[in-house]
């Protein structure tokens, strides 16, 4: 009886520090989610230029990916909503989206579903939509260039006011007037709450 009641306590204490291993290794290999960038203070760091030109870089390269996988005759709606997620406040907030060619009832896209259908079409709800991201364009630059700095930073939000530039197959270039106006998110990330495109008024 002596012998056993320390082995029973050994065994016991074996499984327990088991769980407690496994239980430790569970929590180091579940991802971790983004968070804004902190301060040495615990404050969280304003947003600054160069994620703001990032974010506009990335609605530039995410166009062209667009346009790239249909090309392929890859599953260009499935890129257009992962661009969406990825750029567009529709998940956690409200998007104010002019697209440059909507018209009509349907010239602004406060929903997802909406943003999808301009992009790539194929919606009988937005029958006029005949795929923006589909004309191939091969690549796509933007311009801060509505003011010496083009970009507001105020807290939580970020605006800019310039030009796209959007090179079609024929190697030609179409420039778009824009404002894009960005969110913080609560992953860190900077999304587009408010996005307006148009082309340039031409008095002739």
């Amino acid at each position: 009886m002596t012998t056993t009641l320390p082995r029973l306590c050994l065994v016991l204490l074996s499984i327990q520090l088991a769980g407690c291993i496994s239980v430790e290794k569970n929590v180091k290999s579940a991802p971790a989610e983004a968070a804004p960038t902190r301060t040495s203070t615990g404050a969280v760091a304003p947003i600054t230029a160069q994620q703001v030109n990032a974010a506009q870089q990335a609605w530039c390269d995410g166009l062209v990916r667009v346009a790239q996988v249909h090309a392929r005759g890859g599953d260009a709606r499935a890129e257009a909503s992962r661009m969406i997620d990825d750029l567009y406040d529709y998940a956690e907030g409200q998007v104010f989206f002019k697209p440059t060619l909507a018209f009509g009832p349907r010239t602004f896209r406060p929903t997802k579903e909406g943003a999808l259908a301009y992009f790539v079409g194929g919606n009988p709800n937005f029958p006029e939509d005949t795929g923006f991201a589909l004309k191939g364009w091969t690549a796509a630059r933007y311009d801060n260039n509505a003011a010496e700095n083009g970009i507001q930073i105020h807290g939580e939000i970020a605006i800019t006011m310039g030009n796209v530039y959007i090179t079609g197959p024929d190697g030609k270039e179409v420039m778009v007037d824009k404002t894009f106006v960005f969110r913080r998110c609560a992953d860190g990330n900077l999304r587009l709450c408010v996005h307006k495109s148009a082309l340039p008024f031409n008095p002739n």
